[in-house]
């Protein structure tokens, strides 16, 4: 009787240590090049404008449907400035991105102002206006001009701005 009550009190922090991280993951971390955090709840993100995206899947070339915000505005919302103060030395900033996982891939800043390109880059926080899944979510990056999904990052966890040296 005591070692099923063990089991069940290690399930229970289990479970209760799953449902914390679960809660944890629900926040995205947009840190400026100057070293301040902002943290966006899952409801900041979900605030702002969204778009359905169609996109192909280029790895097997299935339809996916994403519900997403340009990044432009989640790094606005983040406080990182783009538009005109994006010249000479702020030229040389990166968008590191980070995931749960530990996977990481960078974007130039630039690619983010329609200033300096016709591409845009998302975060995506649903699909086929379902939240994502523990796979894909909550959040992840979605580049539709990128000929490999390298960069259509998973478990977005950071947004990081980084000075390339």
């Amino acid at each position: 009787m005591r070692q099923s009550s063990f089991k069940a009190t290690l399930r229970l922090y289990f479970i209760l240590a799953l449902l914390a991280g679960c809660a944890l993951a629900q926040e995205l971390k947009v840190q400026t090049e100057d070293g301040a955090t902002k943290t966006l709840s899952a409801a900041d993100i979900a605030a702002l404008p969204h778009r359905v995206l169609e996109v192909k899947d280029l790895h097997d070339g299935k339809p996916l449907k994403f519900d997403a915000i340009p990044l432009k505005a989640v790094l606005e919302k983040g406080t990182v400035p783009l538009g005109d103060s994006l010249r000479g030395k702020r030229m040389a900033l990166c968008l590191l991105v980070e995931a749960a996982d530990g996977y990481r891939a960078v974007i130039a800043l630039a690619e983010l102002d329609p200033a300096f390109t016709s591409g845009e880059v998302f975060l995506a926080d649903g699909r086929d206006h379902k939240p994502l899944d523990a796979k894909e979510g909550p959040f992840r990056i979605v580049i539709p001009g990128d000929k490999k999904m390298a960069r259509w990052v998973r478990q977005v966890t950071a947004l990081k701005i980084v000075t390339v040296q």
